[in-house]
């Protein structure tokens, strides 16, 4: 079978080639990749090519496929998995592996058919090893490529923890009624944050968003409002802290001075960092979510209050299968709304320049529909970038990406 991927073979040099696919074993299964969502992941394996170390080091031979949070359909099942599988079968994959034979290889960084920006793919005997194949039944194939981010924010929540004083037991998760706080939360991943945060099991009863821009944050509160949050029994403000002349006793005061159980920070910057870790309550845990480019990146921490506040800092990167599994069960009952993620859309062609480039592009998370041809396109943009019928759908949903325009998208594309 012949299919179009876009295959990375030296530091920035991403080709979409046309090749062929071998045959499937009976360990693996052949499957079409629908939709996937470029993450800064993806453009960081890109300008290191062979030196990040999930890359292999012969990828000038053999160019591997990248993307890696997607969504698509099962096409054939190899003679190993048939009583598991069957064609037809919509699916989405945790890509974070741990295989014993090399726990960094990963779809999307590591092999040469199984990666997200492919139209039609092999799934690797890794990943179904290691039951990292999941079965999805949503309505739509965005909501399924956005799983796997999604999964890092239920990741975040699950490595919270909190202490008491009688036997120093760890209660594991945000503390439920507790105070929480989200700095520099009006990002795609701080939307997902407030979305969670609001719609899972165990909820504070206290969310206070912040950011320095306001556009952004009325753009949040346009998505996910005030009343929202409190039909959900959760009171949810937005601050300015930009704007406050002390940020600290802004935060404070909406904790009616008592300081906040959880406390989730979203940009690698020292000041956020150092304002999280003030306005910490007693037993009060950190999370510093934002991944830092720089190795030596460091912030105060005030070890005064660590001693007698019992005060705590944790730091997660990614979810894995099990927080993966919650957001699908989640997406597919209808109480998440992973599209406030997405701000710009496009076909399998883009996906190299938007890879590339993908720190220079505003905006949230940039979806690459596989099977058609289109430049990449701010939903913002869709009108007068010659999609009036597209620009219709969204502008009826609050701006936002939909089913509804994505099988618009799927039925009137040129393919590619």
């Amino acid at each position: 079978m012949k299919t179009k991927g876009l295959r990375l073979y030296g530091v920035n040099d991403l080709r979409l080639d046309e090749f062929e696919l071998p045959e499937i074993k009976d360990d693996e299964i052949l499957a079409r990749v629908i939709t996937d969502s470029i993450c800064m992941s993806s453009y960081k394996a890109a300008i290191q090519g062979a030196g990040h170390k999930r890359v292999p080091k012969d990828i000038a031979k053999n160019p591997v496929i990248i993307g890696h949070e997607m969504c698509g359909e099962i096409l054939e099942v190899g003679k190993k998995y048939k009583g598991r599988y069957k064609k037809g079968q919509l699916f989405t994959m945790q890509t974070s592996l741990n295989h014993p034979s090399n726990i960094y290889a990963a779809p999307g960084y590591s092999f040469r058919y199984t990666g997200g920006t492919i139209q039609n793919m092999i799934v690797a005997k890794e990943v179904m090893e290691m039951d990292c194949l999941l079965e999805y039944n949503g309505d739509s194939y965005y909501q399924g490529s956005l799983a796997e981010p999604y999964s890092c924010i239920a990741g975040a929540f699950a490595a919270m923890y909190h202490t008491n004083r009688i036997n120093y037991e760890h209660t594991m998760g945000i503390k439920e009624g507790g105070k929480m706080a989200i700095l520099a939360g009006a990002g795609p991943m701080g939307l997902g944050a407030i979305d969670y945060a609001v719609n899972q099991k165990k909820k504070p009863s206290l969310l206070v968003v912040t950011d320095i821009d306001d556009a952004r944050l009325v753009r949040a509160a346009e998505i996910f409002s005030p009343e929202w949050a409190a039909e959900r029994g959760v009171k949810l403000i937005y601050l300015n802290t930009g704007k406050a002349e002390d940020p600290v006793k802004a935060l404070m005061e909406l904790s009616d001075n008592k300081g906040y159980d959880d406390v989730f920070v979203f940009a690698p910057v020292k000041p956020v960092v150092e304002q999280g870790d003030k306005i910490l309550g007693y037993d009060g845990c950190l999370n510093f979510f934002a991944g830092p480019s720089d190795t030596t990146f460091s912030a105060s921490f005030n070890f005064y209050n660590v001693h007698y506040n019992s005060t705590h800092v944790v730091g997660t990167s990614g979810g894995n299968t099990e927080d993966m599994k919650e957001c699908i069960t989640m997406f597919e009952e209808g109480k998440l709304n992973p599209a406030a993620m997405v701000t710009h859309i496009g076909g399998l062609d883009s996906a190299a320049e938007t890879t590339l480039n993908l720190p220079k592009i505003p905006g949230g998370k940039k979806l690459i529909y596989t099977g058609i041809s289109m430049p990449l396109t701010a939903i913002s943009e869709f009108k007068e970038k010659g999609y009036p019928e597209l620009a219709k759908i969204c502008d009826a949903n609050k701006g936002l990406w939909c089913k509804q325009a994505e099988d618009w998208l799927l039925k009137h594309s040129k393919k590619i």
